[in-house]
């Protein structure tokens, strides 16, 4: 059995931070329904070039393992039909600006009205109160927000901009505190509404900058540079856009680098502090040295010392890795029309007998109809006819 086993979400969420929370939900074993409609589909179910093919690829990252139903929110008995859902469900869960859910009809009070202890999760930009909570945001505008994309490039470039990551990472935030809010109501009965904020996510993890800060200090951009390991970072490698990857932790895998890597054994070098006063010329050094090496086979020697290094793989080495197979964060996954395709699994694993991840592969649009209609809700074939003619479920 697995641990979600027997929940049921009611799935409004859009775009990657919300669908890739659920997403991880229904992988431990959460029932997942997505609601979309032919009018506004999901904005990433849209057919585009990425990641080496034409399709929705972004949206298979998010979408596998869920079941589709549409319902027309612009009309009042698709409203009613959405609200239908969540009294069968636990969770409904939304991604939309603050207030949409509710000019909808279907804010936490409207909800609890049908079901009382239902858990409504929303994330959003800022969060579902205070004097920002009207501004739209995404990935880009999350980490720039939280201040994460200030502490991320080298010293002397400009911020980067965190991406996908952030998403992600706003998911499994709000896949915690979901998590947290079931566990309060099987323990009172009592529902929740959990508010998640992807600025404030992104806030969180520059907490060590914060307390420097507050501390007189001044937090800046330092590239792969470590605050006390050198030499710390990524390194090009021979052959065309390969690198290497490798971290130092101390006087002893110092002296076990400079043997394998046969560089001079600089008297500079031989302590972590002098590592770290003459980074650079430790950086050139290992930037010199890495050029001529293949980065696999120099990788391999030296973990085989017990040095922290790899390749930095591209995303076919990740897909074809064996390891990764083995564990399934990599899986096999059939489509409708029968294509198989590689998919990222559940990043964590359970006890033997307790199997977790993907099932399924990405929905067609309401593909899971006669199921979510016909046995959840009890709609019968004359009542669906009609909503289906008269664009409710369209």
């Amino acid at each position: 059995m697995k641990p979600l086993e027997g929940i049921r979400i009611a799935d409004f969420t859009v775009h990657n931070a919300g669908p890739f929370c659920t997403h991880l939900l229904s992988q431990l074993g959460a029932e997942v329904i997505k609601v979309e409609s032919a009018m506004r589909p999901d904005a990433f179910r849209k057919p585009h070039p990425v990641y080496g093919r034409e399709g929705p690829a972004t949206f298979d990252q998010v979408a596998s393992n869920k079941l589709s139903v549409r319902m027309n929110l612009k009309k009042p008995e698709g409203v009613a039909l959405a609200r239908r859902l969540v009294a069968a469900s636990d969770v409904a869960a939304e991604s939309f600006r603050p207030g949409v859910m509710a000019r909808l009809g279907l804010g936490y009070d409207a909800l609890k009205s049908v079901r009382e202890d239902i858990v409504l999760l929303s994330i959003s930009s800022s969060g579902q109160s205070g004097p920002d909570a009207h501004f739209a945001g995404y990935a880009p505008l999350f980490g720039a927000w939280g201040g994460l994309g200030e502490l991320t490039g080298y010293a002397d470039g400009p911020p980067v901009e965190v991406r996908h990551v952030m998403d992600h990472t706003v998911g499994m935030n709000a896949a915690v505190a979901l998590m947290a809010a079931l566990h309060r109501r099987r323990r009172t009965a009592r529902g929740a509404h959990v508010d998640v904020a992807a600025r404030e996510v992104a806030a969180s993890l520059i907490g060590d900058q914060l307390l420097l800060a507050a501390a007189g200090g001044q937090p800046a951009r330092s590239g792969n540079a470590h605050p006390r390991m050198s030499p710390h970072g990524v390194y090009r490698a021979a052959g065309e856009d390969r690198w290497l990857a490798l971290a130092i932790e101390n006087d002893a895998r110092w002296q076990a680098f400079v043997r394998v890597a046969g560089v001079p054994d600089d008297p500079r070098f031989r302590s972590e502090e002098g590592r770290r006063v003459h980074a650079e010329a430790v950086d050139a050094l290992i930037s010199e040295w890495a050029l001529r090496q293949d980065a696999t086979q120099a990788a391999a020697a030296l973990q085989k010392s017990g040095i922290a290094a790899h390749v930095s793989w591209t995303t076919p080495e990740l897909a074809a890795d064996s390891h990764l197979r083995e564990r399934r964060a990599i899986v096999p996954v059939s489509e409708p029309d029968g294509t198989v395709r590689a998919a990222v699994g559940v990043p964590m694993r359970l006890s033997k007998g307790q199997e977790i991840g993907i099932v399924r592969g990405t929905p067609a649009l309401g593909e899971h109809e006669d199921y979510v209609f016909g046995e959840i809700l009890q709609i019968g074939r004359e009542e669906r006819r009609r909503l289906e003619d008269e664009q409710v479920i369209y």
